[in-house]
């Protein structure tokens, strides 16, 4: 049955913290919620040529900063702030510079998505490196942390730390610790849902360490938690994934897809608030979409983004806690934050201005 396809892998995990939840009567309230959206953003979607795939972006480039200006504020005054995964196989500066005009505008991000199979390390490592710094010098984005470039990871096709049992679409056991090295600051690719690459581990943000003699080694890993100590190779913000019980004849899998025919109703804000990945009295919801595919453009740039948006402003306002609109990495300052006892709403607005992008580094 499609419902519980592969759900031996996430289920008992999911089961272990709906009991908890159930049964912690004392549970502190919800102070913060925090929101993004990691678009796996793909303008040459089925092999599109440049000419296609420029429309793709134009499109975003025109509706997005309207549709921001409309959303409802969240509880600091700021619009929301979309993240680009942009795959390095389909770099072209045209199709770059009008996500980087929405960076400077104060509206989006770019992060790095990366389709590959099994071409080696060191390929892996050349393709990352070399687009980081194209990323970087050339149209002013990303950040630097002890003088290196650090980034946001979504692996193409879910395949991360080589985790398709078939070996397609990876092929590098050692990709955790690569990343690191590399100067990842994050990954964003779960849930993958009903795929033998979704983790064993749900609805936390944890640490996990590579293991080079074995594939998939995100699968556990040390949850963080306030005033606790990093340890782990790598962070891994996962988005919510759990049972739907509404909305549809039947119950499905919620993994926080928006997308044609999948959008926000008010029954899926609040399973989105109660799956979330929880540190304290913070919940993180990193939702995620398609946004290039026609299908889906269509339908999020025509209400339901700015519907999501609002959805979600209105259910914290129900909870009476505050909501913050981020990117992918001022959702990872909070929570670093967070682990360090500082104040992750200081902390992480300040970080939407701690993008190099104030200016372009030529060589």
């Amino acid at each position: 049955m499609e419902l519980i396809h592969h759900s031996q892998i996430w289920g008992p995990s999911y089961v272990r913290q709906r009991l908890r939840q159930i049964t912690q009567r004392a549970a502190p309230p919800l102070e913060r919620v925090w929101v993004t959206i990691a678009d796996h953003f793909e303008p040459k979607w089925r092999c599109a040529g440049l000419s296609t795939a420029q429309s793709r972006v134009a499109l975003w480039r025109a509706a997005w900063p309207e549709i921001a200006s409309r959303c409802k504020p969240d509880s600091v005054g700021n619009m929301p702030r979309y993240t680009f995964f942009f795959p390095e196989e389909e770099y072209h500066p045209s199709l770059m510079e009008p996500l980087a005009e929405m960076v400077r505008d104060g509206i989006a991000d770019v992060e790095v998505h990366l389709h590959h199979d099994g071409e080696g390390r060191q390929n892996f490592v050349e393709r990352i490196s070399s687009f980081c710094r194209v990323l970087h010098c050339n149209h002013g984005l990303l950040r630097k942390r002890d003088g290196k470039l650090t980034f946001g990871f979504i692996h193409g096709n879910w395949a991360l730390d080589n985790s398709r049992p078939d070996g397609r679409w990876c092929g590098l056991n050692d990709e955790i610790r690569v990343l690191r090295d590399l100067g990842c600051y994050a990954d964003f690719t779960m849930p993958s849902g009903d795929s033998p690459t979704q983790a064993r581990l749900v609805n936390t943000i944890y640490y996990c360490n590579g293991a080079p003699d074995r594939p998939k080694s995100y699968d556990h890993g040390a949850p963080v938690t306030p005033g606790g100590h990093v340890a782990g190779d790598l962070l891994m913000i996962p988005g919510p994934i759990g049972m739907r019980w509404k909305d549809r004849w039947l119950p499905r899998l919620e993994t926080g897809e928006l997308r044609c025919g999948n959008v926000a109703t008010p029954y899926r804000v609040r399973r989105w608030v109660e799956l979330a990945p929880r540190i304290g009295t913070d919940s993180f919801i990193k939702l995620f979409t398609h946004g290039a595919q026609e299908r889906n453009s269509s339908a999020l740039l025509r209400d339901v983004l700015e519907s999501a948006f609002n959805m979600l402003v209105e259910e914290a306002n129900r909870r009476a806690c505050a909501i913050h609109f981020v990117s992918a990495w001022q959702m990872y300052l909070a929570i670093e934050a967070i682990g360090q006892r500082r104040d992750p709403v200081v902390v992480a607005h300040a970080g939407q201005t701690d993008q190099v992008g104030a200016g372009v580094e030529r060589n």
